[in-house]
């Protein structure tokens, strides 16, 4: 059966065109989809009933059973944990702020970038999720947050899974989300993150969009980031920073940079300094990242005096800098936690390469 949520608007209506139905028939199909938060066709009253019926047979609206659920002792963040039809499991994060409630997706299931310090990354990678089941994630949100009289007001694709790896899929679903008679959100209110796919950065450029990029950079050097971020050894820090460099060039956009905080390992005034080595006369923004702690990696998160002297280092050079709200430590909300917990608190695959005690930690 096929999932209704991977068709664009003008593949639903070549199929309802084939069935002789009339061409306003997708979008009133959208409309009950995108807007009006149907999860059944039989909710779609104005549709004739042989329609719907027809609908129910050829396709599904529920492609992601919920295994678990947690919520921060805060309240602020929500997890779910679903199970897809063939057993492949995701993770979906409600983040809420003062300001903005934020759907944070996967787009895969599991990861084969293999960074040592993150849970996904462990269990290496099952497979790519189609556009509509990343779509899926996001109509859940949304839905859940409209039943407790809220909006979703942003989207990061920072979940389970590298986006530029799975680029086909994650770009239509980035059509569908942002399209004016499918869910409609603004661009500007989108970000994928991306761990350094040079050939995708430069493909998104191209799009034309103003959707926002951020690239989970975590080292300064190449050194330590082919131990940090292995697909660093495929494209190097120089290759990295001039894809980048060409998309701010193209998009007049700012890029945000992800910076992990681990304890003595890449917290030190050194990477900093080499930091802003790379960046400057760059539209760019750092985010520092307290460490979510996982089961697979021995580092800790960097102390908060670390973090501070860290920051100042990046701002004195004229480079915005700020410090990520820790949300979601007690349910786990770092990508692929949950799903780990939920099959025994193990990973699917083993991480390849040295444990961290390998690393070589500077200034302790």
């Amino acid at each position: 059966m096929r999932l209704l949520y991977d068709l664009t608007l003008d593949e639903l209506a070549a199929v309802l065109a084939e069935w002789g139905e009339p061409p306003y028939r997708a979008r009133q199909i959208w409309g009950w989809v995108y807007r009006r938060g149907a999860t059944t066709f039989a909710a779609m009253t104005d549709l004739p009933k042989a329609l719907r019926d027809r609908l129910a047979e050829m396709f599904s609206l529920s492609p992601l059973q919920p295994v678990a659920e947690r919520v921060s002792r805060d309240g602020w963040t929500r997890k779910w944990l679903f199970a897809l039809p063939d057993g492949a499991a995701v993770e979906t994060v409600l983040m809420e702020f003062t300001d903005r409630r934020t759907a944070c997706v996967s787009t895969q299931a599991g990861c084969a970038m293999g960074c040592p310090f993150c849970a996904t990354g462990q269990m290496g990678l099952l497979r790519n999720l189609t556009a509509g089941e990343i779509v899926a994630q996001v109509l859940h949100v949304a839905r859940w947050l409209e039943a407790h009289g809220e909006r979703l007001t942003h989207i990061v694709f920072m979940g389970m899974g590298e986006p530029f790896a799975n680029y086909a899929q994650v770009a239509k679903a980035l059509r569908l989300l942002i399209h004016p008679e499918g869910f409609g959100i603004g661009q500007r209110r989108i970000t994928v993150s991306t761990v350094g796919i040079v050939p995708g950065i430069r493909r998104f450029a191209q799009e034309g969009w103003q959707i926002n990029l951020a690239v989970s950079l975590h080292a300064a050097t190449d050194a330590l980031r082919d131990r940090l971020v292995p697909i660093n050894r495929v494209y190097p820090l120089d290759a990295l920073m001039e894809a980048v460099r060409e998309y701010v060039a193209r998009t007049r956009r700012r890029v945000t940079f992800e910076w992990a905080m681990i304890r003595g390992v890449n917290d030190t005034p050194e990477q900093a300094r080499a930091l802003v080595e790379h960046l400057r006369g760059l539209r760019a923004h750092v985010n520092l990242i307290p460490l979510n702690p996982t089961l697979g990696f021995a580092g800790e998160p960097s102390p908060p005096e670390r973090v501070e002297a860290f920051r100042r280092i990046v701002e004195a050079a004229g480079i915005p800098c700020t410090v990520r709200v820790r949300r979601g430590i007690d349910v786990a909300a770092g990508c692929g936690q949950l799903r780990v917990e939920a099959q025994g608190r193990r990973p699917l695959i083993q991480p390849a390469g040295p444990p961290l005690p390998a690393l070589r930690r500077e200034g302790r």
